[in-house]
């Protein structure tokens, strides 16, 4: 299941940059996504992944095959943001062909979901935020990052974390504090949606007491 899910959130990663934020920001110029139960959805246009569909104003497709074909069926103006907004890291090859597992896919959506709930369990008048360019849904609040990240080249599998702006700088001390930019807390992807929701409320709310 590890390996698939890496493989899935590396393909998602591409799909919420080049089918979603992308399309999003040049048409009204932001990248913000949210999370969905199933998915994630462009914020300001009408564009949804739901499970391994990807839906559009007018359409929808699975998202398996080549990028290219799907890119034409949807006549969004795919690709990444442009550079000046940030670098991208997982921008689709057209001739890649996508082979979401939806087992796996389901393991990503679930975290991230559950992590937006407990921001606003733990910060109720923060809005989270999924950020395509990490693929993390997160608040700040008090120069403090509060996130659930669907996994990257640090931690391949979704994690949970919560990171101070000043880190690098006022470095803290103690077992909480176990990755370069702050805590990381480790997730149990066979959790449902409810059970990871409370883990990382909790996880936030001993890492916020020692703040």
């Amino acid at each position: 299941m590890s390996a698939d899910v890496v493989a899935t959130r590396r393909q998602l990663h591409g799909i919420a940059e080049s089918f979603v934020a992308g399309p999003q920001y040049r048409a009204t110029g932001t990248v913000r996504l949210a999370v969905r139960p199933d998915g994630f959805s462009a914020t300001t246009l009408a564009i949804e992944v739901h499970a391994t569909t990807l839906v559009w104003p007018g359409g929808s497709a699975e998202l398996a095959g080549p990028v290219r074909d799907l890119a034409a069926a949807t006549g969004l103006d795919v690709g990444p943001p442009p550079a000046t907004v940030y670098r991208s890291v997982a921008a689709l090859d057209p001739d890649a062909v996508l082979d979401l597992d939806a087992a796996a896919a389901d393991v990503i959506y679930r975290s991230l979901y559950a992590g937006g709930f407990a921001i606003k369990a733990v910060l109720p008048e923060a809005h989270p935020v999924l950020w395509p360019e990490h693929l993390d849904v997160a608040a700040t609040v008090d120069e403090v990052n509060y996130g659930v990240s669907a996994g990257d080249d640090f931690h391949e599998l979704p994690y949970a974390y919560v990171g101070p702006w000043n880190f690098s700088a006022a470095p803290r001390t103690g077992p909480l504090w176990n990755a370069p930019f702050g805590a990381v807390h480790d997730l149990d992807l066979t959790a449902d949606v409810d059970a990871l929701a409370t883990d990382i409320t909790e996880f936030f709310r001993e890492v916020e007491a020692t703040l």
